[in-house]
């Protein structure tokens, strides 16, 4: 068996062993989902609303304003559009789907689904608002779920007088495209509540890991230490293209750099808050792809090239040292992969993950992680969980938040992988 056969073979096991929460029988019984309530017409919500629309379950969409409304609805019927033109499915589908979908101004007009998912802005206070509404108006025995990215579930529960009822359903964009769901559970989410998200997943055909409430879950808590890093890099003088192409080589779609340029520079920027080169290339309007640089120059087609003005600028803003070696392909990607590993360990350890091959799954299905090496969990197995620890005692001496986790320490001394756990 080749590697790559062997991969495929533990992402399979790895899929199946995701859908088992070790303390939610199987025999749990199931809230029937006739009707689905989303509000916010927004990206998150309008790629979500597909999701239920695609499988025949109405949809009804609630936002704040008209135009909102009417933007939302034109985008959901250019995507059905664009796909009826690719030929997934006959133009007359357009019709049929968009039917499937209704709209209002009127919060009151959710009191009937049997779930309803918020996809606002990620504003706890804006979400517990609309949770102390929800738990006012809709009806008993249904699921108030919220798309949050990273915030506390637990918090937003306890807003209603139901907190078994409310459950994290954490999409990814585009909803409509991206496989993943992390169903975030909170302390005192039902059985129930959580065994019926894992269908309704299922249903709609996506990938769902259940996870803990903590902040990031999984996914994003595990990337916040990659980005950092990867612009630590650059005081030690890599360029972001550097480090793009190394994390490109090892199987990513796009590296650290990239995507924020994808993202937008701007995005939660606050002028003199925070990374000093951010400030400088925001306020040379280098704000990525939409305003035709960023950390890259891009051309008409957002075709990128390195650009001279951010080399110089990374150096004289961040101070590197003219003589400096810059780090190796392998230094970058240790630099970058093994402190997630770490962040993962801790994951683990903290129980917001059952089994290291889910959190796997989530970095496979939700953020690329290359499939032919399993997920970050397995990768580290086959690299040496030593190496992993010695980098983290590297980077440890300067911020105690890289040091080695508890549970990779003990796996280290016992001579033991994440496989065996």
């Amino acid at each position: 068996m080749t590697e790559y056969e062997d991969s495929s073979a533990y992402v399979s096991q790895a899929l199946e062993a995701a859908r088992v929460v070790d303390d939610v029988p199987a025999d749990t019984p199931l809230i029937a989902i006739e009707k689905v309530g989303i509000i916010g017409a927004g990206t998150m919500g309008g790629g979500i609303a597909m999701n239920f629309a695609n499988i025949g379950v109405p949809v009804r969409i609630v936002e704040t304003k008209q135009e909102a409304l009417d933007r939302g609805l034109g985008v959901i019927r250019g995507n059905y559009e664009r796909s009826a033109n690719r030929g997934r499915f006959p133009i007359e589908e357009v019709d049929v789907r968009m039917a499937r979908i209704s709209s209002s101004l009127d919060m009151t007009d959710l009191a009937d689904c049997d779930i309803v998912i918020e996809a606002v802005f990620e504003d706890l206070e804006l979400k517990k608002s609309i949770f102390a509404k929800l738990d006012g108006i809709v009806k008993q025995g249904a699921i108030l779920a919220s798309n949050t990215s990273g915030l506390d579930v637990n918090q937003i529960a306890e807003v209603t007088s139901r907190p078994e009822a409310v459950i994290g359903l954490h999409f990814f964009s585009p909803a409509n495209v991206m496989k993943l769901l992390e169903i975030v559970r909170g302390d005192k989410t039902s059985n129930e509540v959580i065994a019926t998200s894992l269908d309704m997943a299922r249903r709609i055909g996506k990938v769902a890991v259940v996870v803990g409430v903590c902040p990031g879950f999984v996914g994003n808590r595990m990337l916040y230490p990659r980005q950092l890093q990867a612009a630590e890099l650059l005081k030690r003088g890599a360029m972001p293209w550097d480090v793009d192409r190394v994390l490109r080589a090892f199987g990513f779609k796009m590296g650290p750099f990239e995507m924020s340029d994808l993202a937008g520079l701007d995005i939660g920027w606050v002028p003199g808050e925070g990374d000093p080169l951010r400030d400088q290339l925001c306020k040379r309007e280098r704000r990525g792809q939409k305003t035709g640089k960023g950390y890259y120059d891009y051309d008409a087609n957002r075709a990128a090239t390195p650009s001279d003005e951010v080399a110089a600028l990374i150096r004289e803003t961040l101070g590197v040292d003219p003589d400096a070696t810059p780090p190796s392909d392998d230094e970058i990607l240790e630099t970058c992969l093994f402190p997630m590993v770490n962040e993962g360990a801790k994951i683990l350890e903290e129980k917001m993950a059952q089994r290291p091959s889910d959190v796997d799954v989530v970095w496979m299905f939700g953020y690329n992680w290359p499939q032919d090496t399993g997920g970050p969990m397995r990768w580290a197995d086959k690299v040496g969980l030593e190496k992993v620890a010695a980098k983290a005692e590297e980077l440890g001496k300067d911020n105690g938040w890289y040091a080695p986790a508890a549970l990779l320490k003990t796996l280290v001394s016992e001579n033991r992988k994440f496989a065996d756990l």
